[in-house]
């Protein structure tokens, strides 16, 4: 059993999701971890939403630094946090989850057409995330149109851009992320 292994074997023995797991040349060992996730039942309403906090990332902490003790493993500093406010999505559970959320997107190749409404050589977008259609492929829907800045005025003619999806399949995934969106004006009531 590799090292990677035993570690999300521990992180997960501890009632946590390994996130990410990172080892860098200069000898730091980086564990993210996150609360687990359970898929809403009908009629049942979601609870407050739970987050890492300092004294699980402790607990995580002193039980892995045990372990690669006993293991072995050579590493100067042991890093154990949240995934944070843009949080990698790299799972099925993870696109379930934050269905809805705005993300951005990196796919491996690019994929508009020539003439078409995505350019031809674009790979990044920033978006909400959707299910498709179908069912089984997800798709990002967003406007090119800039945002309106504080304090300007806009004008009650004015046509907003049309929105554009783009439909693809987590194999084509190069990294998607929870776009990095604060508001410090407090939580809306729709949050």
């Amino acid at each position: 059993m590799s090292w990677q292994d035993t570690v999300a074997q521990t992180v997960t023995g501890l009632g946590f999701d390994l996130v990410d797991l990172e080892r860098s040349a200069g000898g730091l060992l980086r564990v993210t971890i996150d609360l687990p996730w359970q898929m809403p039942t009908e009629g049942v309403e979601p609870g407050a939403e739970q987050f890492v906090t300092v004294e699980d990332c402790e607990k995580v902490t002193r039980q892995l630094q045990y372990l690669l003790e006993v293991e072995g493993l050579e590493y100067r500093r042991l890093e154990v946090g949240s995934p944070g406010i843009d949080r990698p999505l790299r799972h099925e559970t993870d696109y379930i989850r934050f269905q809805g959320h705005v993300i951005d997107l990196t796919l491996k190749a690019p994929i508009g057409a020539t003439g078409g409404v995505v350019a031809a050589n674009r790979k990044k977008f920033r978006g909400t995330l959707e299910r498709a259609t179908d069912g089984v492929m997800w798709q990002i829907v967003w406007s090119d149109e800039p945002p309106i800045k504080p304090g300007q005025r806009v004008s009650k003619k004015r046509v907003p851009a049309p929105l554009q999806a783009l439909t693809f399949g987590l194999d084509d995934v190069q990294q998607a992320r929870l776009a990095p969106i604060v508001n410090f004006k407090g939580r809306t009531a729709g949050a």
